[in-house]
């Protein structure tokens, strides 16, 4: 089922061949991130996962940058929810922390949430939210020249967007704690070697490489084993005992053993042609999915 594709101010939305490349769009400004650019990712993202037609997600940006963190526009108050008006209040005047959310979080949640693969293509600096936003995104590759920055002790703010929680997932916590205390801005090579990007690329060849690992799961996997597994994997991450994976993993073999997606994954191999995987993750996933919730 294909939906109607969705029109941005600050992000351009390409659906073509089963993969949809989502552009950061605000290259005046480095792609800095600004409220409107966070409800229209999380619009983005909802779209996706609606929409039969998009396999997987690339986010990219527009010009030479990926995204310069958030914009600063608003002076010395940018971080400030009281001045800025985001920051609910309670009967008592006091901040409603049930609704107190940062921004960045908001998006990386959503992310965290999508049943579609994620590929972060990094053309040029990434810095602040323009970096945590990647931590939810499954896998990372960057341009040579790309410089990426957990900046924030340096504004005199924290981590935004979950990243605590994510960024030892990805990296471990001896280089989170450098990364994040340090608040200094790495080259695309610490990058790698830290374990934040999978691969470096020169020019044309990041978004080459960002549509050939998109195309190899488009092409070779069932849409409802990837979106079952990116949140199995993701969810049981953060489970204190091998235990509840087992569980979750049992259910998920026994539902998936028994459909049409399966019986096809066997005779595709058994027979040695491509599978045609006919199940689809809007429709398709299993009984009572999210099994976590």
């Amino acid at each position: 089922m294909s939906a109607p594709r969705p029109q941005f101010e600050t992000l351009l939305y390409e659906v073509a061949d089963g993969i949809l490349t989502l552009t950061l769009n605000r290259p005046d400004r480095l792609n800095a991130f600004t409220d409107v650019m966070a409800e229209e990712l999380i619009s983005a993202m909802d779209a996706a996962d609606a929409d039969d037609a998009v396999r997987v997600i690339i986010v990219t940006g527009a010009g030479r940058a990926f995204c310069a963190g958030a914009d600063l526009g608003k002076g010395a108050d940018t971080f400030n929810y009281d001045a800025t008006g985001d920051a609910p209040r309670n009967e008592k005047d006091e901040p409603d922390w049930e609704l107190v959310r940062d921004t960045g979080g908001r998006v990386t949640l959503r992310m965290f949430e999508s049943i579609k693969p994620m590929i972060a293509a990094i053309n040029g600096p990434a810095v602040g939210v323009g970096a945590t936003m990647t931590l939810p995104m499954d896998i990372r590759i960057a341009s040579r020249d790309a410089r990426m920055g957990f900046v924030f002790c340096r504004r005199g703010i924290v981590p935004d967007g979950a990243a605590s929680w994510l960024l030892p997932k990805v990296v471990g916590l001896p280089q989170s704690l450098e990364w994040v205390l340090s608040g200094r801005v790495f080259d695309a090579e610490e990058g790698q070697r830290g374990g934040l990007l999978r691969s470096l690329h020169e020019g044309d060849a990041l978004m080459a490489e960002a549509r050939r690992l998109a195309r190899e799961i488009a092409d070779n996997t069932s849409a409802v084993s990837v979106a079952l597994s990116r949140q199995m994997l993701w969810r049981m991450a953060g489970e204190p005992h091998p235990q509840r994976a087992h569980e979750i993993e049992s259910r998920a073999i026994y539902w998936t053993g028994r459909s049409d997606d399966a019986k096809e994954g066997v005779l595709s191999f058994i027979e040695k042609r491509p599978a045609r995987f006919s199940l689809s993750p809007v429709r398709d996933m299993p009984p009572g999915y999210p099994w976590w919730d």
